[in-house]
């Protein structure tokens, strides 16, 4: 047995012997490899650890190992003592030999190791023969924990036919064993289920493909993997974990139709982009490995169209053009579908496309009448008679009953005044001659409509355009202002001047200028053709005299180049200015609209500086009047408005002088007299007793009245312009007397309000409200 002494640096000596509690000295041969121990170092010395088996429960004591001292044979009676982590409960020491003993079941996997320290004393002296030493002791593990799939259940994707070798996903198991020990903590993977498409490295876990797979076959596979600790030795603990392997969709499958061949149709009727069917491919394959795009091959792609529908993945067949039952009744198309998206790794499994034939058959209808042309176009010169003819429209019934048409003018009233078509043929004629002038061009719409079935109605366009006749003269282009000076010399350009025709010439208008033949001879004037549409008016003479002639008219004839060719005379003025030879036109308007009135230049400003004094005069009058017609007391009554109070406070009654300032009311100029006011409290009371004995025209009404408004006036306390009104008269002719409360407070008797009751219904309420009050009183 091999044992480790330390030598610290006193002269005692501790060794340290993993013995078997039988053997009594230490040797070289180590016949237990369970324990070892190590020289501890003293200062500079290291303890090796010891070691322990964990979950030893028998015999009740386990040896660990044994401390021993040489002074032991030099006769010392010595005694081993044990302190620090578990000792005296989890480890004891023999303290006569130093033997150490495990107690109780140990975990690894709770508490990995313990410090302990050792110390020998003299039992005699009771004195440490060395110093505490501490060491260490491992508690060596055993295969007790089974391995665990902390992550599980998996769950991975893959995309289908994958190929062999392909990592799928990796698998881990964990063991609560010492993996530094022993092979309790090794493990070993293993595939349970799964095969033959998958399989798990042993020493990885990890899971790798072993053939091809196919979405559309199963897109789902369970695999088992399980993981056993020991190396898979016998004895060996094993868990198991589930792997979900879900396939991904690549584009393996071509599209393909189900259904050869379809079989459609459509009415003759039908209106360009109308559905005429659907057909579908079916793919395999999900999301956008099944898309897929429709096509028309053949020559039937200039009549029919197809769209694919993104969402059902369905070919829209659409009517491109019409169809017309009795020029083709059936049609033979083939349609394509294509996958959008080609997965170039599969190509070697052929086209991702396939083809149908579509057969579609033209259904018959009964079709309104077909004109042979849209749009027609006719023409027809300006002037023509009335039932000239213009053109003919011809329409017919495309179906096979071949129904008689009936033509017609729509689209406008006045447009059947100028035309008219014959029912039966077509033949368009003018109803009254037409003027190109006037309208170049005329639109109308024909209608021909089946004389079996009058629903059926179709329409084409006319465009009449009017030729145009040389029926206008030239004329000039404008209104010619022409002057000339009393001094311009013979030869002087006076003039310019140009002409218009209404008609439309195909080869441009060209006019001829000439002076009229009557005149040529006595006129003082010539005209020179410029050759290009425009002419030249000059002086004939030098000098001309206003006084002798004021004006000349110069007739001028204007030719173009219709065929015939039109002339027309066009006259000239020509007003003679007083100026030297350069013309002022302002100057010259001005004389002659003085020439046409009659006056001369003076008397002109006589007459406009008359009407400028009679404007003087008036404007003096009326300001005269204004000023008249203004207030004397204009400044006083401002003065007055400024000085206006207003109060929103109400007031307590006549009596109540002191709630306001009524002086700020009154005028500066007008002061009356104060006078304080009359107490008339009783001077009513008896007035009103007498009136009412008394008519409107007493005398004694009427002197009461006139006090009162005397005292107003009078009465500096009272605002400006009151009125008191006094009412103490309410007349004679009233049955049920006086209703005024003025003497009320000063009647010695109750007041009997019965009669009340008398009054009818309109009083009712009243003599109810009187009756109650005397009731209470009462």
């Amino acid at each position: 047995m091999k044992c480790y002494t330390l030598l610290p640096p006193v002269l005692m000596l501790f060794q340290l012997c993993p013995c078997s509690p039988s053997t009594q000295n230490c040797s070289t041969q180590n016949t237990d490899q369970s324990f070892t121990a190590a020289p501890r170092v003293k200062r500079n010395w290291v303890w090796e650890p010891l070691f322990a088996t964990e979950e030893q429960t028998s015999p009740v004591r386990v040896y660990v190992g044994q401390l021993k001292s040489d002074l032991e044979k030099q006769g010392f009676n010595l005694k081993y003592t044990l302190t620090g982590e578990g000792a005296g409960s989890i480890f004891v020491i023999d303290e006569n030999n130093g033997k150490i003993y495990v107690t109780q079941k140990l975990d690894r996997e709770k508490k990995a190791f313990y410090t302990l320290r050792a110390q020998a004393f003299n039992r005699r002296t009771h004195l440490p023969v060395e110093p505490e030493s501490e060491f260490t002791i491992k508690v060596r593990d055993v295969n007790d924990h089974e391995p665990q799939f902390l992550d599980g259940p998996y769950v991975a994707t893959v995309p289908e036919m994958s190929p062999e070798g392909f990592s799928v996903i990796q698998v881990t198991a964990t063991d609560g064993d010492d993996p530094s020990y022993g092979n309790s903590a090794r493990l070993l993977y293993s595939l349970i289920q799964g095969q033959p498409y998958f399989s798990v490295e042993p020493k990885t876990g990890v899971i790798r493909m072993t053939s091809q797979t196919d979405r559309e076959t199963k897109d789902q596979h369970l695999v088992i993997i399980q993981a056993k600790d020991m190396v898979g030795q016998a004895g060996a603990f094993s868990a198991t974990a589930t792997v979900t392997i879900n396939l991904s969709d690549v584009n393996d499958n071509p599209p393909k139709f189900k259904q050869r061949p379809y079989y459609m149709s459509v009415s003759e009727e039908a209106p360009v982009g109308t559905t005429v069917g659907k057909v579908f491919a079916e793919d395999s394959d999900i999301g956008e490995n099944a898309a897929m795009n429709y096509f028309i091959e053949g020559d039937s792609s200039d009549v029919f169209d197809i769209i694919t529908n993104n969402e059902t993945q369905e070919g829209i067949i659409l009517l491109k053009k019409r169809v017309d039952f009795e020029s083709k009744r059936r049609y033979n198309i083939q349609a394509k579908a294509v996958n959008r998206y080609i997965d170039e790794r599969f190509l070697k499994n052929g086209p991702f496309e396939d083809k149908t034939t579509v057969i579609i058959t033209v259904d018959d209808a009964d079709e309104p009448p077909v004109f042979t042309s849209e749009n027609y176009v006719m023409e027809i010169s300006e002037g023509a008679m009335s039932g000239s003819l213009v053109g003919v429209v011809t329409a017919r019934d495309p179906d096979e009953e071949d129904s008689p048409v009936r033509y017609s003018i729509v689209h406008g009233m006045h447009l059947k005044r100028l035309f008219s078509i014959n029912e039966h043929n077509g033949t368009i004629i003018t109803t009254k001659p037409l003027d190109r002038e006037i309208a170049p061009w005329h639109n109308i719409t024909v209608t021909a409509t089946e004389t079996r079935n009058t629903e059926k109605i179709s329409e084409a366009h006319v465009y009449i355009q009017v030729l145009d006749v040389n029926d206008h003269a030239p004329e000039f282009s404008k209104r010619y202002e022409t002057f000339v000076c009393e001094n311009a010399v013979s030869g002087q350009l006076i003039q310019s001047i140009s002409a218009t025709d209404q008609d439309d010439s195909v080869e441009g208008h060209h006019f001829y200028y000439s002076l009229a033949q009557e005149v040529t001879n006595e006129s003082h004037f010539t005209v020179k053709d410029n050759q290009d549409n425009t002419a030249g008016i000059f002086t004939a003479k030098s000098g001309f005299r206003r006084q002798e002639q004021f004006s000349f008219h110069l007739p001028i004839l204007i030719q173009d180049n219709g065929s015939p060719p039109l002339t027309s005379t066009n006259t000239l003025t020509i007003t003679v200015c007083d100026c030297d030879t350069e013309v002022n036109i302002f100057y010259c308007r001005y004389e002659a609209f003085m020439y046409a009135l009659g006056l001369s230049t003076e008397a002109l400003v006589a007459v406009l500086a008359c009407i400028l004094i009679l404007i003087v005069f008036v404007l003096a009058i009326v300001a005269i009047r204004q000023q008249r017609k203004k207030s004397p007391f204009s400044e006083k009554m401002e003065e007055f408005r400024e000085n206006i109070v207003r109060y929103d406070d109400e007031g307590g009654g006549e009596e109540d002088t002191e709630a306001f300032d009524i002086s700020a009311l009154r005028t500066r100029t007008v002061m009356r007299a104060h006078k304080p006011r009359k107490m008339v409290t009783s001077e009513i009371h008896s007035l009103y007793r007498q009136s009412l004995q008394v008519g409107p025209d007493s005398a004694i009404f009427r002197q009461f009245i006139l006090e009162k408004l005397e005292e107003a006036n009078t009465d500096p306390s009272v605002p400006p312009y009151d009125s008191l009104q006094t009412y103490a008269f309410e007349g004679t002719g009233s049955l049920a007397g006086s209703l005024s409360s003025l003497g009320s407070n000063t009647s010695d008797t109750d007041q009997n309000y019965d009669y009340l009751a008398a009054w009818g219904p309109h009083f009712k309420q009243l003599a109810v409200m009187y009756s109650a009050h005397k009731s209470v009183e009462d």
